[in-house]
């Protein structure tokens, strides 16, 4: 359990899978939540009917996070809905339905749509939030990275590539951000059973014998070390990448 009374927290792609559940688990503990995306609304509204049922107050905004006028409309909405910033879970990827394929075989505009969305998609809230942060003296910033850039991934090259840009995208940000007070860290799911996930691979075909404890993830593991790097038990841990895969790649 972790304290979060009070928080406000910004969830990009809110709308299912381990964006629900991060509202979710900020709302339990006490956080006010922003829960954006750019398509599903409907999965968005049910996440803050969700999180109101909890107790917690929610919102929800549709957003584009590769469109900077789209993220500073986010910041602001939280400004003028909640009066403060403390929290922004860079979750959103383009990952839902990808079809594995060859490196040669993948098209520009998926490589192109691969990289805006998750890595752009990352930089750009996290400019957009920054102001307000430094002008409290103190924020949180999670970004959502993987396991397989540890490891690698057969016919996923551009999202293997993505993933690895959000470690060193975290690690410069670290030094930029640090003087004011506001740590970003990324935690690295290994393979969890979301919506998402099951249109990648069979979850309970998925070979764990690589795998310490013999188990795929679930939501709540990863949810369990995000609300830590949130929370004031981890205000001197920045710049680094928490793997949270069973112990399948080791660092």
């Amino acid at each position: 359990m972790v304290n979060l009374k009070g928080k406000v927290a910004i969830v990009t792609g809110g709308a299912k899978g381990l964006g629900r559940a991060f509202c979710e688990g900020f709302a339990r503990e006490g956080a006010k939540v922003l829960a954006v995306t750019r398509k599903d609304i409907q999965g968005l509204e049910d996440t803050i009917k969700s999180v109101r049922a909890l107790g917690a107050e929610g919102e929800y905004l549709q957003i584009d996070v590769t469109s900077r006028a789209d993220n500073e409309k986010m910041a602001k909405f939280a400004i003028d809905r909640f009066g403060k910033i403390d929290i922004l879970v860079n979750n959103a990827a383009f990952y839902y339905g990808v079809e594995r394929k060859p490196f040669n075989e993948i098209s520009e505009a998926e490589w192109d749509m691969m990289m805006s969305v998750n890595v752009k998609g990352t930089w750009l809230p996290t400019v957009a939030v920054f102001p307000f942060m430094k002008q409290a003296g103190k924020g949180k910033i999670i970004n959502l990275t993987s396991e397989v850039f540890f490891t690698g991934s057969t016919g996923f090259v551009h999202y293997v590539a993505t993933k690895g840009a959000i470690v060193g995208l975290t690690r410069a940000l670290a030094i930029e951000l640090g003087p004011h007070n506001i740590c970003i860290n990324a935690v690295a799911p290994g393979f969890t059973d979301t919506e998402a996930s099951r249109t990648i691979a069979s979850v309970e075909k998925y070979d764990t014998s690589k795998t310490p404890l013999r188990r795929v993830g679930t939501a709540e593991d990863i949810v369990g070390a995000t609300l830590f790097l949130c929370s004031d038990d981890a205000d001197f841990i920045t710049g680094q990448t928490m793997l949270v895969d069973g112990g399948r790649a080791m660092h």
